[in-house]
């Protein structure tokens, strides 16, 4: 067996045992979800109290594998792993670090393996496979959270005028919450549900609102912890504060669908642009692939190939600026 043989073998079993482990643990995390929910449901049938699958959740504040000894080995291995972990926090998926990591190792050994196959000396083979490994799960988790903050800001509008309609009519601002976590849909529902339940266990609103602010990132929901947290300051007329902050942001999403609207043509543009020189490498490679393996194997082409990347990266990122706007 030869040494690109064993790379590719290597690679592709590191890669299979991290997709097994990370299934492993994702259905050990639903089967623990289960089990709570089954555990809710027979003490409320037998007449008892058992705190919800959520308010355990509170005192959690890192998603835990089904592996302890990955979750350690990260803690050894990542600088900042708090980082890392609210980043996973904000998918609203239980990803342990761990799990992370080691999907990440086996994406990264495949993705070399891969490389070295396609006849890349070892050194380039073994930095694409890094840069897989490192690049691809980051973009899938921030992908995630991404996904997840936008259905937040979508609903989180409906979350602020139920709100009102409770305290127009004497309800506490407290119940309202739990109302609004009882009521809405995921993900609003979700961290509406875990701002109440940390008040039942005992801490303070501004304490678990600022909790899931930082969790969450979204300007949207700073904005309504901040205007609570004036308003019990100073006093005023919550109903119609956040009423104002309701219709703000519908206006602000209004205004972003607009920008998102008028400027398709540039955004289509820089899509087309940037992957014509990855669609004719494509093309190339299929018509004559030694020839244009040379851009690969030979230093000169290495070096091509890096500064047109660093070229092509440059133009994405100016017209993504361009398209870009803070609203």
């Amino acid at each position: 067996m030869d040494a690109g043989t064993m790379a590719i073998f290597v690679g592709t079993a590191i890669a299979l045992i991290a997709v097994a482990l990370a299934a492993h643990g994702a259905a050990g995390a639903s089967r623990r979800r289960v089990k709570g929910r089954a555990a809710v449901v027979r003490a409320r049938w037998r007449g008892g109290q058992a705190a919800a699958p959520e308010a355990a959740s509170v005192k959690r504040t890192v998603a835990r594998g089904t592996f302890p000894g990955l979750d350690s080995l990260a803690r050894r291995v990542v600088p900042r792993l708090s980082l890392l972990n609210l980043r996973l926090a904000r998918t609203g998926r239980d990803i342990a670090a761990g799990t992370y990591l080691v999907v990440s190792g086996g994406l990264a050994a495949a993705a070399g393996g891969a490389a070295f196959l396609l006849g890349l000396s070892p050194a380039a083979a073994a930095l694409a496979g890094l840069a897989a490994g490192v690049a691809v799960p980051h973009m899938v988790v921030g992908r995630m959270a991404r996904r997840r903050i936008d259905r937040f800001t979508d609903i989180f509008p409906d979350a602020l005028d139920l709100i009102v309609r409770g305290l127009r009519s004497g309800l506490p601002i407290s119940e309202t919450i739990a109302t609004v976590g009882r009521d809405l849909a995921d993900p609003v529902g979700h961290e509406f549900r875990l701002v109440a339940d940390g008040v039942t266990l005992g801490r303070s609103l501004e304490d678990a609102l600022w909790e899931t602010a930082t969790r969450l990132d979204t300007p949207e929901f700073k904005f309504f912890v901040i205007g609570l947290s004036i308003q019990r300051q100073t006093g005023g007329n919550l109903a119609e504060t956040l009423a104002n902050l309701s219709d703000i942001l519908r206006r602000r999403r209004q205004m972003r669908l607009k920008i998102k609207a008028m400027s398709s043509e540039a955004r289509a543009s820089a899509y087309i642009l940037g992957s014509l020189p990855f669609l004719m490498l494509g093309i190339l490679l299929l018509v004559n692939f030694d020839y244009e393996m040379m851009l690969f194997t030979d230093p000169r082409g290495t070096t091509m190939v890096a500064a047109g990347l660093v070229c092509i990266l440059m133009g994405i990122a100016v017209m993504y600026k361009m398209v870009k706007f803070e609203i």
